[in-house]
């Protein structure tokens, strides 16, 4: 993940510990930063919305690792919102890209860990912070897996191998493909959308050999990106469950005359595009 929103760019100092990112993870921190990430998100977007077959598997017994497609800069927020409303009570984690994580270090004390991406020893770094978090009691990792910013409709995905050894760490782990997409609708803000598809075991994984795991995570994925992709494009609300909505319209002066001019007809004002407009 990368980036961060404006007025977290200030961390503390680093802290005893902070290396480790489950000695480094604060509950509170992270629950108070899931009611910034709302707040924010309701502010600059329209809503986030999952349509009814994308919701995640019910309350996994074990360990989960959440491996996604990585669009825009709004993933981490977006995964932050998802930890939050679907795995409320679990540890979350994701690593992070160590230069972002340097100037954002609030983001260690919600359970972000700094990885190299352009050297082996990044990767052993990798490996060996997720080693320590699975074996935690029910977490969830979230990993970009792409490990860049990429439009939903390259093809392949290019999954980083990273993503494949994980179930030779955690062959209990359940793996589960999610798919974030971004699109402007009808109103002023972007929509937002997230998809979970079906969970494989990593016993089942760690069966394949390497290159054939890593080839049926990015297959999972794909499916979930392109099913979420058709759902987007058809532009029906009604495919989808909002989980936060934003402020609707335009705003300022010109939903003041909307709403006055809605008021002199007798009508009710409706600040969504197209609607409660006056004739």
């Amino acid at each position: 993940m990368r980036g961060a929103p404006r007025g977290l760019a200030r961390g503390a100092p680093p802290r005893a510990g902070i290396d480790d990112p489950v000695e480094a993870r604060s509950p509170l921190v992270w629950r108070f930063m899931g009611l910034y990430f709302a707040r924010y998100l309701r502010r600059h977007m329209n809503a986030l919305r999952v349509p009814a077959w994308g919701l995640p598997p019910a309350a996994p017994a074990g360990p989960v690792v959440v491996y996604c497609n990585h669009p825009a800069w709004w993933d981490a927020a977006v995964i932050i919102l998802l930890g939050h409303r679907f795995f409320p009570r679990a540890e979350s984690y994701a690593p992070f890209d160590a230069a972002m994580l340097a100037r954002y270090r609030i983001f260690a004390r919600m359970g972000a860990f700094g990885v190299d991406l352009a050297s082996p020893r990044g990767a052993a770094a990798f490996l060996a912070a997720s080693r320590r978090i699975l074996a935690r009691p029910a977490p969830v990792l979230w990993i970009t897996a792409q490990g860049r910013f990429s439009d939903v409709r390259d093809r392949p995905l290019g999954l980083r191998p990273g993503v494949a050894r994980l179930p030779e760490i955690a062959p209990g782990a359940l793996f589960v493909p999610l798919a974030l997409e971004y699109a402007f609708w009808d109103e002023r803000g972007a929509e937002a959308f997230a998809a979970f598809g079906a969970g494989i075991p990593g016993a089942d994984l760690l069966a394949l050999p390497r290159p054939d795991r890593l080839a049926r995570l990015e297959a999972d994925l794909t499916r979930a990106v392109d099913r979420l992709g058709a759902d987007v494009r058809s532009r029906d609300p009604a495919r989808f469950a909002s989980l936060l909505e934003g402020r609707r319209g335009v705003g300022g002066v010109y939903d003041a005359w909307r709403r006055l001019a809605a008021g002199l007809t007798g009508r009710s004002f409706e600040p969504g595009h197209g609607k409660g407009l006056p004739s």
